[in-house]
C-alpha cells in the first residue's frame, strides 16, 4: 500500500544559503511544508520569494525561542537574547518561564510571519521542538486557536525511525505526548507520527532516509529536514555539513528512487482525532 511522507525543511529565513537550498527543493516538489523562522534579520527580505512555491508545499511558522534575539520589546527587556535550548527546557520544567512576555513573542512572530508571507501559516512547529514545553504549549496552542484557518501544529509524541533512541525519548518525554493530548482534546490537526531525528553527523543522509522510509507506518508520517547552502556573509551554522549532505541527496535523482522502491509518495499527513474515539492511553511526562 502506497504510503504519504510530509517533508518539511526546517530553518528557511534564518540564513540567505540555508533559505535558498529550501526554495530550490520545494519548487522542484522535493519538500511537502517549508517551516519558516520569523525572528531573522533576514525574514523580510526572503518573506516574499514564498510566493511562487507549489500549491503542494505548505508554508508554516517555526517559533524560534532558543536562537537569536526576540522580536517583541516586552520579551526582551526580560531576555535580550533568547536562551539555549537546555535553559528553555529546565525553565520550564520548573515552571520558571516569563509567560506573559512569552506570548507576545509568539504574537510577535506570528505577525512578522503574517505581514511577510500575507496570509495565515499552514501549520505552527517549534524550532528545536520548543513548542511543546510546559507552559508554552498551552501559551502557543492558545494563541494558535486564534488563527483562521486553524493551523496544524507538528506533533512530537511519537517519534519513530532508527537508532537515536534517546534523543527520540526526551523530545517525547520533554512535553511530546502532552502535547498531542492537548491537540486531541482541542481537536486541532496534527501528524499521526515524526521521523528525521539524527545526529547531523552521519555522512550517508541517503542511509537514513531509506531506514526511515522503511519504518513510515501505514498512515504515514512527518519527516522533518534541514538542507541549505552556506553562502560568504552567512553566520556561522554548527550543522552546516549536516546541511549540505541533506541538500545534496534530496536533489538527487536516489532520492526520488527510494521514494519509489519504498512505495512512498510525498504530501500532506495532517489529520484530527476525536478524543472520545480514540482517547490517549500513554503515561503523563
Amino acid at each position: 500500500m502506497t504510503r504519504v511522507l510530509a517533508l518539511c525543511a526546517d530553518d528557511y529565513g534564518i540564513s540567505p544559503g540555508i533559505s535558498a537550498g529550501i526554495l530550490g527543493l520545494a519548487r522542484a516538489e522535493r519538500l511537502s511544508a517549508v517551516s519558516c523562522i520569523t525572528n531573522s534579520t533576514h525574514w523580510p527580505e526572503l518573506a516574499p520569494r514564498l510566493s511562487d512555491l507549489p500549491k503542494s508545499v505548505d508554508i508554516g511558522l517555526h517559533l524560534n525561542l532558543t536562537e537569536g534575539v526576540p522580536l517583541s520589546q516586552r520579551l526582551a527587556r526580560r531576555w535580550p537574547t533568547l536562551p539555549s535550548l537546555a535553559t528553555l527546557i529546565s525553565r520550564a520544567h520548573l515552571g520558571l518561564l516569563p509567560l506573559a512576555e512569552l506570548r507576545g513573542e509568539v504574537h510577535a512572530q506570528l505577525r512578522a510571519f503574517l505581514h511577510g508571507h500575507g496570509v495565515a501559516p499552514a501549520y505552527i512547529d517549534g524550532h528545536q521542538h520548543v513548542h511543546h514545553l510546559p507552559g508554552l504549549r498551552d501559551t502557543i496552542l492558545d494563541v494558535t486557536e486564534h488563527v483562521q484557518p486553524l493551523p496544524a501544529v507538528r506533533s512530537t509524541a511519537r517519534l519513530i525511525g532508527p537508532g537515536y533512541g534517546f534523543k527520540r525519548w526526551v523530545i517525547e518525554a520533554t512535553g511530546g505526548r502532552r502535547l498531542e493530548r492537548a491537540l486531541t482534546e482541542r481537536v486541532m490537526a496534527f501528524n499521526p507520527a515524526l521521523l528525521g531525528v539524527y545526529d547531523f553527523k552521519q555522512a550517508d543522509y541517503g542511509a537514513l532516509m531509506r531506514a526511515w522510509l522503511n519504518a513510515l507506518p501505514p498512515e504515514g508520517g512527518l519527516l522533518f529536514c534541514h538542507p541549505g547552502t552556506r553562502l560568504a556573509d552567512d553566520p556561522p551554522d554548527a550543522i552546516a555539513d549536516a546541511r549540505t549532505r541533506e541538500l545534496a541527496y534530496l536533489s538527487s535523482a536516489d532520492f526520488k528512487a527510494d521514494l519509489r522502491d519504498a512505495d512512498v509518495v510525498l504530501g500532506r499527513v495532517w489529520r484530527t482525532v476525536d478524543a472520545r474515539v480514540n482517547p490517549r492511553t500513554s503515561s503523563d511526562d
